[in-house]
């Protein structure tokens, strides 16, 4: 990555980008933390059961994919630097609301505020598109990745260590803070310039040789994007079911530990493997998902805590290949569009993928047990790698 004191094309420095990923790590606390713990926040709510909480659990994620495409249209329009501010406030309005509800309705409420108000991936990833191109994007949108893997890991660790003085539910009033700080400090942050729209899949000036042709449909990257969500997320609702029939002298602790080691895996990967694929960004993303397909394929028949650990450490590295490589073909594919409109889109394809991913793991738990939904993680992720290779080979040709 570039020193710090460079510019970017439209004058955007390096610690700017990093300000920018600060902020969507600090603001994605209570939205990736405290979901985990809808089991504990329901039954002060009435539903003592917390029947619920499968629900509610998805409710931003569909709310969210629902409202990205508009709000980057308008990001396009009115400015990148507005809307990403505009995210953020969101963020903290709802989960104020969140903190301060008495009744399962009014909390439903706010969660769906949450999806609607939020969206501050695709902003601040529309923000970074505007100022930013080819290798400095993709890496920056490595970095928002990095951002969000580490907030899926401490998120929930912070939310458990605060639980016994503060309550999960009232954590989402507390936190509200995370990104009314995030805000001030994207104040301080300049607007993108509009740059003169150019035409679709033409090369920045000196990248011809950079440009990939996969990268050049945004079609071929939202497909790509749809397949990994799903592939991924399918396998996260039950895997401690079955660590924990697999292993049961093992604690909890332990097994948070096993469902976190991928994502552990992004921050120490992510800069090696952009070096390596940015320019073969197809290359990565299939070699990507074979990577996932091998590792969720052999989650069948783990049955101790060494083949496990092996296991996870291996779907952390195709984890890291499938993320790094969309983001370098989502910087490629942006050049000459509409930045908030492309990954306004970007970012419902993505939850549309989370939504179905955890529909499809209820179902295949119901009826065939834990290990199910991880197996149906892989059959996608080979699926996808055998169905992109054709077009590996020729392009590569």
């Amino acid at each position: 990555m570039e020193r710090t004191g460079t510019r970017a094309p439209a004058g955007l420095r390096t610690r700017q980008i990093h300000a920018v990923a600060a902020c969507y790590f600090v603001a994605s606390f209570a939205a990736l933390g405290l979901p985990p713990y809808l089991t504990a926040i329901l039954p002060s709510l009435g539903d003592t059961e917390a029947r619920w909480a499968g629900l509610l659990y998805i409710v931003p994620t569909v709310f969210s994919a629902l409202g990205a495409p508009l709000w980057g249209r308008l990001a396009d329009r009115y400015g990148r630097k507005r809307l990403l501010l505009r995210a953020q406030l969101g963020l903290a309005v709802s989960f104020l609301l969140a903190g301060w509800a008495d009744s399962l309705p009014a909390f439903t409420a706010a969660l769906v505020l949450q999806g609607v108000l939020g969206g501050t991936f695709a902003a601040s990833n529309g923000y970074l598109a505007a100022a930013l191109d080819g290798h400095r994007l993709s890496w920056a949108l490595t970095l928002m990745q990095g951002a969000a893997r580490l907030a899926l890991v401490a998120a929930p660790i912070v939310v458990g260590s605060l639980s016994p003085w503060v309550s999960p539910h009232r954590q989402y009033a507390l936190l509200a803070v995370l990104p009314l700080a995030a805000a001030l400090m994207l104040a301080a942050l300049p607007e993108p310039p509009r740059p003169a729209p150019q035409a679709p899949g033409t090369p920045a000036a000196g990248e011809a040789e950079a440009a990939v042709p996969a990268a050049r449909s945004p079609r071929a990257l939202y497909a790509l994007e749809f397949a990994f969500v799903l592939a991924t997320v399918i396998s996260y609702p039950y895997l401690i079911t079955l660590v924990g029939q697999r292993l049961p002298g093992l604690g909890p602790f332990a097994s948070g530990v096993l469902f976190a080691l991928p994502h552990m895996c992004y921050p120490l990967l992510a800069r090696p493997v952009h070096t390596a694929v940015a320019h073969r960004p197809l290359l990565g993303a299939v070699s990507g998902f074979a990577l996932v397909a091998v590792a969720l394929a052999g989650h069948w028949g783990a049955g101790t805590v060494l083949s496990f650990v092996a296991l996870r450490l291996l779907l952390g590295a195709g984890m890291t290949l499938g993320l790094v490589s969309l983001s370098a073909l989502a910087a490629d594919a942006c050049r000459g569009r509409g930045p908030g409109r492309m990954f306004g889109t970007l970012e419902f394809i993505s939850k549309a993928g989370a939504v179905v991913a955890g529909a499809v793991a209820a179902v295949s738990n119901d009826v065939w047990g834990p290990a199910a939904p991880i197996v149906a993680g892989s059959a996608v992720a080979a699926l996808t790698a055998l169905v992109s290779t054709p077009t590996l080979l020729r392009w590569s040709r």
